[in-house]
């Protein structure tokens, strides 16, 4: 089986490539420098050539609360048109399998806990990742809408905060686990006795490894038609993936404290923003049909620092 991983070099996508590479799978990458996913022909000529089995489009601009407050134009933009070429083109081409990853950020900022599938589009949704979320929701809509209107087998999967080996670590547009280890880590490497974090850290968050997303994604990849379909809705067929637990910000950094030899003084700046107050996927929809996460927190921070350690210059920007 052929199968085109898009953003095969971000972390989600790597961990999949892996995955199917080690299942016997013929895995077809492209670097941005290859490929250009925001052009419309170039993903044209790209599909007319390849002539894949399935597609998993794990390629996004990513980025956490800073980045996208900074630069919401992009992350709308660039979003939309890679979403809208690689599903258009993969449909003009006949591939008739595909698995889009989408972000919990979708669902309303308000939103009962824990989010399930069917509060998509019943609220505000949170202003700080506004434009990201706005493509996300594109991303599953055009999967349902090829296959209401063409009978098309394409897929999403919303997956909680993600970390593990790979992640980006840059100090400002990563996300909140890399950008927690970074910072602890550099604490003690330059002899810091206190570690100041944005917000409250009253805040919820749930965290899941990405080999157990990569897991949960070729699960639901692999799911009889007839399954899938029976778990979903024509018009609400996107499945969430979750650790089915959060924890506050807080007790998420005394964790990547302990792991990485912190033992400084650990302050809150309750003048930046706190972003959603809790984000906890219900997950029963996925567990409901057999699968589970099998990697701990701790264990999953530990793996994940060590990686961090092992392949990051932390004296060179342009390494992360």
């Amino acid at each position: 089986m052929r199968v085109y991983v898009a953003g095969h070099r971000g972390m989600v996508g790597g961990a999949i490539s892996r995955k199917l590479s080690a299942r016997g799978a013929d895995v077809v990458t492209r670097t941005h420098a290859d490929l250009d996913l925001t052009s419309q022909n170039a993903v044209r000529d790209f599909f007319a050539e390849e002539k894949v089995d399935a597609v998993v489009l794990a390629a996004a601009k990513v980025g956490g609360i800073h980045a996208n407050n900074t630069y919401p134009a992009e992350f709308i933009y660039e979003n939309l048109m890679i979403e809208c070429n690689v599903i258009h083109q993969a449909f003009t081409a006949g591939v008739e399998k595909l698995l889009f990853l989408g972000s919990s950020c979708i669902y309303p900022r308000s939103v009962a806990q824990p989010m399930r599938e069917d509060a998509l589009l019943t609220g505000v949704l949170e202003p700080t990742n506004e434009p990201y979320a706005v493509a996300k929701i594109a991303g599953i809509k055009l999967c349902e809408s090829y296959n209401r209107q063409y009978g098309t087998d394409y897929r999403s999967v919303m997956p909680t905060n993600l970390y593990g080996p790979g992640d980006n670590f840059h100090p400002e547009n990563s996300h909140v686990m890399p950008a927690l280890i970074r910072r602890f880590h550099e604490a003690v490497r330059d002899g810091v006795e206190q570690v100041v974090i944005w917000g409250s850290g009253t805040p919820r968050r749930e965290f899941l490894h990405v080999d157990d997303m990569a897991e949960a994604s070729l699960f639901v990849l692999d799911l009889p038609l007839e399954r899938y379909q029976a778990n979903t809705e024509s018009m609400l067929s996107h499945i969430n993936v979750g650790y089915g637990e959060d924890v506050t910000i807080r007790d998420l950094a005394l964790l990547i404290a302990e792991v990485t030899g912190f033992t400084g003084e650990i302050a809150f700046d309750s003048s930046k923003p706190d972003g959603t107050m809790r984000k906890l996927m219900d997950s029963r929809r996925l567990t409901s049909i057999g699968w589970v996460p099998s990697i701990g927190l701790m264990e999953g921070v530990a793996e994940t620092y060590k990686w961090f350690s092992e392949n990051i210059d932390n004296k060179r920007e342009d390494t992360l």
